[in-house]
């Protein structure tokens, strides 16, 4: 069995409860997911099956989409609405649309972000989230991150009371936080806030309707139609520059040949995709550290001897 599988991970569940389900459903072990979504979010969460595992990075570092929910007035210890509240301030005046779209800019390219105490980024080979249960604190590094977009999904001019809700979408880069992008939200506005809601939207190509359901794997397993509803590992890589190549040079990529770097290339600095005429990625290349010119083979992808 290979292949993409887009699940729509359910709440409650971490995407390593999804792996495990799937790998009992699927009766396979090499299964892997592609980036790490907290149990209270729902949405978009690519599984790369067999072969496909060897891809999971690249869809791991592609772009985000998300749909949320940010509530000022006050802050969690986890910044989403799972956890203990730690401070609280009622919004004492009416704020007008336009300062929420201000924010909204003031917070748009590259920001800087502290990832929370409650998530899985390592200080001294520690994850965070186990020193915050232990009720350590610990100094965490910052990191910079891009904002591609971030829209407001609220038709409203002003908002008032004790509490105020609103939506918004943000595309973004691999490792933002929109649980600390939320509470960035209320601060500027001046007052402490937390994420009430979240749905991841996309990752890579892969999009909400591309997505099933446990229960929906379920179902096509025990058909015996699953392979129809898996999407190739091509399918995640198609944010990655392609370089066509012939027949007799892919037995060379197959051994994991260097190549020259083509002219319409020489400017990428990432990741390139070396496929067949027929759109088979054959191999990840990237330009060689040390000759110039030249590409060298991350990984290759396909392999009669595999």
């Amino acid at each position: 069995m290979e292949g993409i599988l887009p699940l729509l991970k359910p709440a409650g569940l971490t995407s390593h409860d999804c792996v495990f389900k799937l790998r009992k459903i699927l009766k396979t072990k090499k299964i892997g997911h592609t980036g790490t979504l907290d149990p209270d979010v729902t949405g978009v969460l690519p599984i790369c099956i067999g072969k496909a595992t060897k891809i999971a990075e690249y869809i791991t570092d592609a772009g985000k989409a998300y749909e949320g929910e940010v509530t000022i007035g006050f802050s969690t210890t986890t910044e989403d609405a799972s956890g203990e509240v730690v401070e609280k301030k009622m919004v004492n005046r009416t704020i007008s649309r336009e300062e929420i779209l201000k924010v909204l800019q003031s917070l748009t390219g590259e920001i800087e972000q502290t990832p929370p105490m409650y998530s899985a980024v390592k200080v001294n080979g520690v994850r965070l989230y186990e020193y915050a249960r232990k009720g350590i604190v610990v100094e965490r590094p910052s990191r910079k991150v891009m904002i591609y977009s971030i829209n407001l999904m609220d038709e409203r001019t002003e908002f008032a009371g004790e509490t105020i809700s609103f939506r918004f979408r943000v595309s973004c880069s691999k490792g933002t936080y929109i649980r600390t992008l939320a509470v960035m939200i209320g601060e500027a506005l001046g007052f402490p806030a937390h994420m009430s809601k979240l749905v991841r939207t996309q990752s890579a190509s892969f999009t909400l309707t591309d997505c099933l359901t446990l229960e929906e794997v379920e179902r096509f397993m025990a058909e015996g139609s699953i392979s129809q509803v898996l999407r190739p590992l091509e399918s995640a890589l198609s944010h990655l520059p392609k370089m066509r190549i012939n027949d007799k040079v892919a037995e060379k990529v197959k051994n994991g040949a260097l190549l020259e770097i083509p002219e319409n290339l020489k400017t990428c600095d990432g990741p390139i995709i070396a496929e067949t005429a027929e759109g088979l990625a054959l191999a990840i290349y990237a330009k060689h550290p040390n000759k110039q010119g030249l590409l060298k083979p991350m990984k290759v992808l396909r392999n009669e001897l595999e």
